[in-house]
């Protein structure tokens, strides 16, 4: 199974946090005693990233005893949870020292004035992967850290375009013919998996075109290109490989990423957008798929690559703990040295630094390199504002996609309301 979790969550819009924030100020300390001496730090980790967690944690946690003398409390929490149990335990005052954070979640919960700025302690920005970077920054204050990321590309069945004599796909048209010709020859297996729940699926095609979900303006409004020429011919070519080419499947207006990895992993499909956590867990739920898949980057429209959402999560401290330093020296011990690259093996994600991006990059393993390379050279974030949580839990894109697989919109009409809906969430939410 996939190990990157959807995030699935009600917003706490930043206001609300904000009042919230000030209502609790004088009477929480977080989750160390408010004077800087505490004998525990409490971390909150997402479940489910790493299998092997609690060993990592135990080995990280004496590592980090030894240097301050401080012992450490770790609570895995659902991602499904997250968003709930962080917004109850500000409103309580009882937060932890440090937590990871999801990329989109950062921005609302910085804007809130609910996590430290880091940027004093961060010696080298440059040393992390900088769309990443970028969605921890807000008015040049520095409130996560990157720790590990993920990116999308495509996985492919490598036997199969060797029997039928296909190379590498380099443009899109050459990937649609490519997935044509293979699914005719291949008449029980899904060429191309165009699902309707996997928003991260969806916007290379929108950026891929030309297009981008939202740009903001010198005086500060949002505008959305989805619905521009560019943005649209995204979209219309990636529904168009099911409606048009027949190469999905009904069912996937249904699918979200994990699906797609499933019907992978069960030799239904030729290749598909996936994650790049993916390949392992495939050959880990199917052995006789070793030596049998491969990875290439998304294609660019007509040449190069075609961005791809990288995602992936940060570290943050949360403000008013009287723990803040002790917090920062937890995480960088997570985000630099033994353990930043440790976790990276375990987890099958990559850890969130460009020297060692740039390690898988150069390594030369088929499954990981081009998803290396993908990371570096076309990765791209979603906006940074805080809003954009919303534009998520509304599940903008993903309407926008399943109103057009499921007939009920054009290309036109589904573009036009996702703009609207975006520009909306955006520009009352800052």
């Amino acid at each position: 199974m996939a190990r990157r979790r959807a995030h699935e969550y009600v917003t706490l819009p930043a206001a609300t946090l904000t009042l919230v924030l000030a209502a609790t100020a004088c009477g929480g300390d977080g989750g160390g005693n408010g004077d800087g001496a505490t004998d525990t730090l409490q971390v909150w980790i997402m479940e489910g990233t790493n299998p092997d967690a609690s060993d990592f944690f135990d080995a990280v946690n004496d590592a980090y005893t030894e240097q301050t003398g401080i012992d450490v409390a770790v609570e895995f929490v659902p991602w499904a949870d997250a968003q709930d149990k962080i917004s109850t335990a500000i409103a309580g005052g009882e937060t932890p020292d440090v937590i990871e954070l999801g990329t989109t979640f950062t921005p609302e919960f910085a804007d809130a004035g609910a996590l430290h700025d880091l940027s004093g302690y961060i010696d080298d920005p440059s040393r992390f992967h900088q769309e990443m970077y970028e969605m921890g920054v807000i008015d040049d204050a520095a409130y996560g850290v990157p720790w590990y990321a993920s990116i999308r590309s495509i996985i492919y069945r490598q036997d199969l375009f060797e029997e039928h004599g296909h190379e590498v796909p380099t443009n899109w048209e050459e990937l649609r013919e490519t997935a044509l010709d293979l699914a005719e020859a291949e008449e029980d297996m899904i060429g191309f998996p165009v699902p309707g729940q996997a928003q991260y699926s969806v916007l290379p095609w929108i950026w891929g075109g030309g297009g981008d979900v939202a740009v903001q303006g010198a005086d500060g409004t949002w505008t959305s290109t989805i619905n521009t020429p560019e943005g649209r011919a995204g979209v219309e070519f990636f529904t168009n490989l099911s409606l048009e080419d027949g190469l999905s499947t009904t069912g996937a207006v249904n699918w979200n990423e994990i699906d797609v990895m499933e019907t992978l992993a069960d030799e239904r499909s030729i290749m598909a957008i996936s994650n790049s956590s993916n390949p392992k867990a495939i050959i880990e739920s199917n052995p006789d798929l070793e030596g049998k898949l491969g990875v290439f980057t998304l294609p660019g429209q007509n040449d190069g690559y075609m961005d791809s959402f990288a995602g992936g999560s940060l570290l943050s401290v949360f403000e008013g703990t009287g723990n803040e330093e002790a917090g920062w020296e937890y995480v960088d011990l997570l985000t630099s040295g033994e353990f930043f690259d440790r976790w990276g093996e375990e987890s099958g994600f990559f850890p969130a630094g460009v020297e060692e991006i740039q390690a898988y990059a150069d390594a030369g393993d088929p499954l990981v390199e081009p998803f290396a390379v993908q990371l570096l050279e076309a990765g791209r974030v979603t906006p940074v504002v805080p809003a954009w949580s919303q534009v998520e839990a509304e599940g903008v894109i993903v309407g926008m996609q399943q109103d057009i697989l499921n007939g009920n919109a054009t290309v036109e009409e589904a573009t036009d309301s996702a703009a609207e809906a975006i520009e909306n969430i955006l520009n009352e939410g800052s």
